[in-house]
């Protein structure tokens, strides 16, 4: 369970990641739209877990290898909006959200048993 703390903090934190990703779209990821679904926080606020989903991109692979290569500018560019609220900015490693992959096949799969009971 998330303190409030952490909760206020991984809130802020998608805010600037989504808005970072938003303003540098077309020069870090070839204008593909990367979104920042979820942000999860260590206790000690130095590690957070990014969860990115990517629009009608069927090239994710690649968008979270040049996600990851720019790593260290995004980091950069979060510790710029963030250097007043925290003693250490924390590292970021980046996932892939599935949640709508899911979402989609469930609804796909009951679309299907509709289907056959008709």
């Amino acid at each position: 369970m998330a303190s409030v703390r952490q909760e206020k903090f991984q809130k802020q934190m998608q805010r600037d990641l989504a808005d970072i990703f938003n303003r540098n779209t077309h020069r870090l990821f070839e204008g593909e739209m990367v979104m920042v679904n979820d942000v999860t926080i260590s206790p000690d606020l130095c590690y957070a877990k990014v969860y990115l989903g990517f629009l009608n991109s069927t090239k994710r692979t690649y968008l979270m290898d040049l996600v990851n290569y720019h790593n260290r500018e995004l980091r950069q560019e979060l510790a710029y909006r963030i250097r007043n609220d925290v003693r250490k900015i924390p590292e970021l490693q980046f996932f892939p959200d599935e949640t709508l992959d899911h979402a989609l096949k469930m609804d796909k799969l009951f679309d299907d048993l509709k289907k056959k009971d008709s």
